[in-house]
């Protein structure tokens, strides 16, 4: 017998099941995401006010070429990081792309300017989910991505050692930092650096990565964030050189400032973003170059403008991944965890 047309859409109609709808938790969870992002913004948006009355008189006293160029390498640094989680939960076996790294990490990163490190975490592993990454992955890139960035820091900063040691012996203070070099060092290792993710995934009961962390991907994402720290260290020193004579030396103290002042404020997670540890780096540091007024007006206008930076990248990441939606590219569907 042949089944008319209509009625056999209609009997296709009948056996499709609805829709599911959001279960009470999603939607929990989805509206304990917006407000944390709220939270966060207005946290960022503090920050910058509270400091603008310290900082506009230097900030106006310094030419406009310099802060414009030096405001341009903070951006260029800002925006390699996504390209090293990119690698690395492409190595994890969960590869995105540019535009979705983009959004949860610098998105994710406005959660610094809360006290607590966690917040950062968790708004970045939430992002993370939207873009097809479970929670366990995004945990152990962003706990990787981390590590190298520690270790691309201070291996940034030792081309400063020579420079820090003939100065101030302020500066110093800060050589302990180097004990995380060695410490961390031999987990670049591919084998153990992957039998550390796997204890991680396991401890929170995930199944563990199926193939091994490979010495090109490592390089690839440790050497992008070397060049990170050398943007931010590009930054400073067109900052340092508005205010004295040109020197080269003074780039490799400007990008070893710059490293060593993003682990000490990493390391400070009680304080939002860091603050008040990186600008006691920076100005220990400068302050072998320059007047220590003069260091300590240049490391406040540096936050201010890395403040800036998060806030209008995070700002056009958001954006372009809504624009991306509305015109219908296709979202990955979450990951289950």
């Amino acid at each position: 017998m042949t089944v008319k047309p209509d009625v056999a859409a209609a009997q296709e109609e009948q056996v499709t099941p609805p829709a599911p709808g959001k279960t009470r938790k999603a939607v929990m969870i989805a509206w304990a995401k917006r407000i944390l992002i709220v939270a966060v913004l207005a946290a960022a948006a503090w920050s910058l006010y509270s400091q603008w009355d310290e900082v506009y008189p230097t900030l106006l006293a310094l030419p406009w070429q310099s802060v414009v160029l030096s405001l341009i390498a903070v951006f260029v640094g800002i925006f390699l990081g996504p390209l090293v989680w990119k690698i690395v939960l492409s190595d994890l076996g969960a590869p995105v792309r540019f535009v979705d790294a983009s959004k949860f990490y610098l998105v994710g990163q406005l959660g610094k300017y809360v006290p607590g490190a966690v917040w950062a975490v968790l708004l970045s592993m939430e992002l993370a989910r939207e873009a097809g990454v479970n929670r366990a992955r995004s945990f152990t890139a962003g706990l990787v991505a981390t590590g190298m960035g520690v270790l691309a820091s201070l291996i940034a900063g030792l081309a400063a050692l020579p420079v820090m040691l003939s100065g101030r012996p302020e500066s110093n203070q800060l050589l302990w930092l180097f004990l995380l070099l060695l410490a961390g060092l031999p987990f670049l290792h591919p084998r153990l650096l992957t039998w550390s993710v796997n204890l991680v995934l396991r401890v929170l009961r995930k199944a563990p990565i199926v193939r091994r962390f490979t010495g090109i991907e490592i390089l690839k994402a440790l050497g992008t964030a070397v060049a990170i720290y050398l943007c931010y260290g590009v930054h400073l020193w067109l900052l340092v050189n508005s205010l004295g004579s040109p020197r080269w030396d003074t780039l490799i103290l400007s990008t070893g400032a710059m490293a060593l002042s993003m682990t000490a404020g990493l390391l400070a997670f009680f304080l939002p973003s860091g603050l008040g540890a990186r600008e006691l780096v920076i100005t220990a540091t400068i302050a072998t170059v320059l007047p220590s007024g003069q260091a300590i007006a240049l490391a406040l206008v540096s936050r201010l403008m890395f403040t800036v930076a998060d806030l209008a990248a995070a700002g056009s990441a958001a954006l372009l991944a809504y624009v991306q939606k509305r015109r219908g590219v296709p979202v990955p569907v979450p990951a289950e965890d």
